[in-house]
């Protein structure tokens, strides 16, 4: 399960944050997540939980924002919504397409007390 070390990633982003403006506690994680990112959603918060337990973000709001699959499929230069890695192009039906985004986890912010 990726996801533990995906929170415990967050746990180091808030440890980094608060090294350079120290804050009490953290009330919201605001986060983007790819469609293609490989990150089940349920499986993160619950590690989430357990990873924040005794530190400043113990108890904070885990805010997913979902980033949809895009790609781009080089046989018939077309930008696609793409809803799995190596699926074959919606438009054109040949594989091969290149994801051009939703594939990243990125915390967008920290919302702090």
């Amino acid at each position: 399960m990726h996801e533990m070390s995906l929170a415990e990633s967050i746990r180091e982003i808030v440890d980094d944050a608060r090294g350079q403006d120290p804050f009490v506690r953290v009330r919201t994680i605001v986060l983007a997540l790819g469609e293609l990112a490989a990150v089940e959603p349920d499986s993160l918060r619950f590690c989430f939980e357990a990873v924040m337990k005794g530190g400043p973000a113990e108890g904070a709001e885990l805010r997913i924002e979902e980033v949809p699959g895009q790609g781009y499929c080089p046989a018939c230069a077309c930008s696609v919504a793409l809803h799995a890695l190596y699926d074959a192009c919606p438009a054109c039906g040949a594989y091969g397409v290149e994801v051009t985004g939703g594939s990243r986890m990125q915390v967008l912010e920290l919302e702090v007390e």
